[in-house]
């Protein structure tokens, strides 16, 4: 135990990935390169400056995004495609140059500007995930600056092992980071989807953001004790507060390798009901982690992150590739693989769409689908072709109305027709079923229910929606109730609908990985339930708890 230290600082924020750890501050203070503005009457030689920085910022994402993929994940690695896009983005190139050629200045000070105001829009934007974009302009604008003024980025490295606090974390300093000398992090600022977060949950160290601006550079090299569970961090603790998460971080051992036993076994209830334990993934590279917890399936394939990795649509083929590759890795259990749910929070530049005032509620997911026969066949026709080699099933986003439900099977007869005259083998009863994300879907499900195979209740978007809540919203914190009981009642109408028509149902939103519900989701009747890889365990030994008949 270290000294008593004479006065503790406690700061709270969200926990965004359990544990318990204790060790030096290394605080990262980001400097902004020095801009000047410079007049310029060569206003095409500045352009011609920024072209090139360009290329040198596309090959240091292409790197990045490389590294990212093999070293932590797809999901992590779509950050950097997300740059990739924003280097191309027509607003934000306009704007640059329109700020060279208007007001005659270098390019570093265009790039500057144009990056401020789009941080400063991005940062005032309702939607979270938004917000959470508001760094990429950030750390997209500092690479070209630095690209323009010929410097390397800023060395984060660190010597041993470092609790990593800061304001906020840019894509490039957490993807950069040693992972092993990483104890744990924690901002200032964020929520569950800022980048510190993403990469901390893929890498399972203990992180904590939105802990207020009190966090800075005066706690650099102090000792600190972080607690991922209840998102707190403890800057000069005392024995009293050391004693007391030393405790927890044994009993938090001691239930970790009670969990892991749990590997190998059949989910199922203290008293015997089957429960369907499966995981969510973003892309093909995320089913190693899905084997290693033991997940009996995957419940949540999000298709949509093959129409953001480039600038054009993905083809069949690629579609095909990444499909069957999952299919074949699972050996036999069932992959959901939902459909293109681009717009509000996943944009993407291949499909060319106009902003939105409010994206959550415009022109996304089904709605593109339908509207856009080609590009939703072309997908149709890759998930049926990868059919053929294993257990797939197919899942709706955003659906509000049985119409649409009809509409979608409309386009999948008549790939399922092309296929036949074209010889194509592929399973003739692959599941359909859709999302209940929606309100209006939760209290017609009784109806769409005699439409499909099956029920994935997604708990984000329905409990935003019904709560007219911004989950992430700091200022709504105390308003925001995840068991509402309208949301609750919500749900178990929706399985009830689905049983009485005969159908399965299942939950892919967060709500799942909530321990504190998976008591009350198997007694309202659940079937299936779908979380992140790494929670697998952990709700298996919950169910194993529970009696379902109770």
């Amino acid at each position: 135990m270290w000294k008593e230290a004479a006065f503790m600082i406690k700061l709270k924020g969200s926990g965004v990935c359990s544990g318990i750890v204790i060790g030096k501050i290394t605080y990262i203070d980001r400097s902004a390169p020095e801009v000047r503005m410079l007049r310029s009457e060569d206003s095409d030689a500045e352009l011609q400056r920024v072209e090139k920085a360009k290329v040198t910022a596309l090959a240091q994402l292409t790197e990045l995004y490389e590294k990212t993929l093999e070293e932590v994940g797809s999901e992590s690695a779509e950050i950097f495609n997300i740059q990739r896009m924003m280097l191309n983005d027509r607003d934000y190139n306009n704007a640059v140059k329109n700020i060279i050629v208007g007001d005659k200045v270098n390019a570093e000070y265009a790039v500057a500007v144009a990056g401020d105001n789009f941080e400063m829009m991005l940062s005032s934007m309702q939607d979270d995930y938004m917000r959470a974009r508001s760094a990429d302009v950030r750390d997209l604008s500092d690479r070209l600056i630095r690209c323009l003024n010929g410097k390397a980025q800023e060395d984060n490295s660190f010597a041993g092992k470092r609790i990593i606090c800061a304001f906020d974390l840019t894509p490039s300093e957490t993807v950069q980071m040693d992972r092993s000398n990483v104890l744990a992090m924690v901002t200032a600022v964020g929520s569950s989807v800022s980048h510190a977060a993403i990469l901390a949950r893929t890498m399972g160290i203990p992180a904590v953001v939105g802990v207020g601006r009190k966090l800075s550079a005066d706690y650099n090299g102090e000792m600190a004790a972080v607690d991922g569970t209840d998102g707190v961090i403890y800057i000069d603790p005392d024995e009293k507060t050391l004693a007391e998460l030393e405790a927890k971080h044994k009993e938090e051992l001691k239930h970790r390798e009670v969990v892991k036993k749990l590997k190998g076994r059949s989910t199922a209830t203290r008293d015997g009901r089957k429960i369907n334990l499966y995981a969510n993934i973003s892309g093909v590279s995320d089913v190693e982690a899905v084997i290693a917890n033991d997940a009996e399936g995957i419940g949540l394939f999000r298709s949509e992150f093959l129409y953001m990795a480039g600038k054009d649509l993905p083809s069949e083929e690629t579609q095909f590739a990444a499909y069957k590759k999952v299919a074949e890795a699972m050996g036999g259990k069932r992959v959901i693989v939902r459909t293109m749910d681009i717009g509000a929070d996943k944009q993407a530049d291949c499909l060319g769409l106009e902003p939105e005032e409010n994206p959550a509620m415009g022109y996304r997911a089904i709605r593109i689908c339908l509207n856009n026969k080609d590009i939703f066949k072309t997908q149709l026709r890759a998930l049926y072709r990868a059919s053929a080699y294993g257990k797939l099933a197919i899942m709706f986003p955003m659906i509000i109305s049985a119409g649409e439900i009809r509409t979608a099977k409309y386009f999948v007869e008549e790939v399922k027709a092309e296929l036949r005259a074209e010889g194509i083998p592929f399973d003739e009863d692959m599941e359909i079923g859709i999302m209940i994300e929606t309100p209006a879907a939760a209290v017609i499900s009784d109806t769409l229910a005699k439409e499909v195979d099956f029920f994935s209740i997604g708990t984000n978007d329905l409990t935003q929606y019904t709560l007219a809540i911004d989950r992430q919203n700091p200022v709504l914190g105390e308003f925001y109730d995840p068991y509402h009981p309208a949301l609750k009642r919500m749900i178990k109408e929706v399985i009830d609908n689905a049983h009485a028509a005969g159908i399965w149902v299942g939950l892919c939103g967060e709500l799942g990985s909530d321990p504190n519900m998976t008591d009350w989701l198997i007694k309202a009747g659940i079937d299936e339930i779908s979380v992140s890889p790494s929670m697998v365990l952990e709700i298996r030994g919950r169910i194993s708890e529970t009696e379902a008949s109770s």
